[in-house]
């Protein structure tokens, strides 16, 4: 009787746990949130969405040349159009990258390097309107500070999409 009641609540236990295993989780629809105008206004950032250096890390000690790859979390980067650009497509952007500058203000122009400046140079703003994720450039050695940003189609900063790291270069 014993063996039977054991026997019982074991293939009770394998049943259950075999169900378990093949049970799918529960997908619940969500309405499809409305896309903003072409024209509208980056002051009210990307809930959720967020802009980083993959490399190098903050607070890291580098060497030069220093490699630099960025990344992003619901954000979609992609090459600025060719041609005059007259407005920015809603919720598309390309990265910036500000060599010992902070982040900017959301709708502020991000300068383009002057002209004879080398990437790498202090205070300059590199533009990557081809959609690419990483540079490598020389660096003196020191501290430096680096923001990348994200720009919308007419290289405008966009609200909560920058990130600032303090590296050092031997």
């Amino acid at each position: 009787m014993v063996i039977r009641f054991v026997s019982g609540v074991l293939v009770a236990a394998l049943v259950l746990s075999v169900a378990a295993c093949r049970s799918e989780p529960t997908q619940v629809a969500e309405a499809p949130a409305a896309a903003p105008a072409a024209d509208a206004s980056h002051e009210g950032g990307h809930v959720g969405a967020r802009v980083f250096f993959v490399e190098p890390k903050n607070g890291a000690t580098v060497k030069s040349p220093v490699k630099f790859v960025f990344g992003n979390d619901q954000v979609q980067i992609s090459p600025v159009p060719q041609g005059e650009v007259k407005e920015a497509r809603a919720d598309v952007g390309h990265y910036h990258l500000g060599v010992d500058t902070d982040c900017l203000s959301a709708g502020t122009t991000i300068p383009k390097a002057e002209a004879g400046a080398t990437p790498g140079s202090a205070g300059s703003w590199i533009h990557f309107g081809t959609g690419s994720n990483n540079i490598e450039m020389s660096l003196t050695p020191g501290p430096h500070k680096f923001s990348v940003e994200v720009g919308d189609d007419l290289h405008r900063a966009v609200e909560g999409l920058c990130e600032t790291i303090s590296v050092t270069v031997e």
